[in-house]
């Protein structure tokens, strides 16, 4: 088994040629910090809208090599954090809106992919979630009717039968679908992506780490920067640099990758619609059948490292590996013979209130996007676009979407940071294991932990 080496994706693609350091000081009309998703997709809206401006890319390792080249794949309309905690603020109407925002963004994406023949494996067989305990159950009906209370979820609830016709887990006892989500291969798009504002006209400089980070310029292991407008698009990295050490919290997620499965494995798991896959436990799993016949499945793992340190090159603790292995057996006994080919981790950004948000500080000029919690393959691309319209002062429904210019406290100082982190985990973790058990109910165990979260 390979461990970790940045993640299965790459490993697949193959470790990219590497691109040129930043050759000096520079100044552009617009500096990004960060070739992920968020800043490839803020150059190329911003490229596209006018040509003619100077926009470069810094980035400390190559393009994708953060969680947009190690994610699960999950191209999907989730927005973070839940629609109804715009609801007080902005009303019910806006919460709405950037539902239908985030549907509309799961096809842009698939679009540009398509114009810019990007081939990221993309499979639009929407988002299937099941309840395999009593507890989960009653979550994921009570849930299917609140979805079905929103004028843009689509969202279908399957009975147990119906479900298993379509992926055949085990224990299955409801599940729910909607047909807004896509599989996509992570760093086959981000490798696209980086090429296709490249032919832009994009200057894209990798192996140059920035320091720091002030209004209109940019202080770097290779020269100053100075920019009339500055991205910020690091993410899970955030946590770096020194001023914005508590802003987000770094929260690692781990995966594992089967060898490619026989046909008659398949042939008991169906799975014949590529839906991306998740589960109604409080630390939930998610998983994919990818291009090639393997199940790519994720988790938490260990869920932070004291004082927000962050991954590399994504080395998985072998307890983790055997944690995910035992959810895959136990939803897909047919796998149990299964080769394990890979597992790596990497970081994703989380906010204090476990909101994603996007916007621009005039005075200073700088623009941010991120705090994703996991639903960054999609909302990147709303970031990006969003991003360009509040650069260019364009007046567009995007600027008035509820996460923009959200702004939310810090984190605690540590130690209360992990012990807080570690705390509420391994209540989830008990809580699952009570339902498990056969608990009829969801622990309150997880009820208070949501509370301490901010996620109930």
């Amino acid at each position: 088994m390979i461990n970790g080496q940045v993640s299965h994706w790459w490993e697949q693609l193959g470790q990219p040629q590497p691109r040129p350091e930043l050759p000096g000081n520079l100044s552009a009309d617009v500096a990004i910090v960060g070739a992920g998703y968020t800043g490839l997709w803020a150059a190329y809206y911003l490229k596209k809208a006018q040509p003619g401006l100077r926009i470069l890319v810094v980035e400390e390792r190559h393009a994708g090599f953060g969680a947009s080249g190690r994610n699960g794949g999950w191209l999907t309309n989730s927005v973070t954090g839940g629609r109804e905690q715009y609801v007080a603020r902005h009303g019910r109407d806006a919460a709405e809106r950037f539902q239908r925002a985030m549907n509309d963004t799961v096809a842009e994406v698939l679009s540009v992919a398509r114009r810019e023949r990007i081939d990221a494996d993309a499979v639009q067989g929407g988002e299937f979630n099941v309840a395999y305990t009593p507890a989960q159950e009653r979550r994921i009906r009570d849930f299917a009717a609140s979805e079905q209370r929103w004028r843009h979820t689509d969202l279908e609830l399957l009975e147990a039968e119906h479900a298993r016709e379509r992926i055949n887990i085990a224990g299955t006892r409801a599940a729910v679908w909607h047909p807004h989500a896509a599989r996509i291969q992570p760093a086959k798009l981000a490798a696209g992506l980086a090429r296709a504002v490249e032919r832009l006209g994009v200057a894209i400089y990798e192996r140059t780490r920035v320091v720091e980070i002030h209004p209109h310029e940019l202080q770097t292991t290779h020269g100053t920067v100075t920019a009339d407008y500055i991205v910020r698009a690091t993410e899970g990295f955030t946590a770096n640099f020194k001023s914005l050490h508590r802003l987000w919290l770094p929260m690692n997620s781990s995966l594992i990758a089967t060898e490619p499965l026989a046909p008659d494995v398949w042939g008991e798991i169906g799975w014949e619609g590529r839906e991306v896959l998740g589960d109604f436990a409080h630390v939930y799993m998610y998983a994919q059948r990818t291009a090639d016949d393997r199940i790519a499945i994720g988790g938490r793992g260990v869920p932070y490292r004291f004082g927000s340190r962050t991954d590399t090159d994504g080395t998985t603790a072998a307890s983790t590996v055997r944690t995910l292995s035992e959810i895959l057996h136990r939803f897909f006994p047919a796998t149990s013979g299964a080769r394990i080919d890979h597992a790596w981790s990497g970081v994703l950004g989380v906010p204090r209130d476990w909101a994603a948000t996007v916007g621009l500080d005039r005075q200073t000029g700088i623009a941010w996007g991120g705090g994703y919690v996991g639903t960054g393959v999609t909302a990147t691309n709303l970031a990006g676009r969003t991003i360009t319209d509040l650069i260019l002062e364009r007046d567009s429904e995007l600027t008035t979407l509820p996460w923009v210019n959200h702004r939310v406290r810090q984190w605690e100082p540590e130690p209360l940071r992990w012990v807080a982190t570690h705390g509420l985990y391994a209540a989830y973790g008990l809580a699952d294991a009570a339902e498990l058990r056969g608990r009829k109910t969801t622990s309150p165990i997880a009820r208070i932990a949501d509370v301490i979260t901010g996620r109930a």
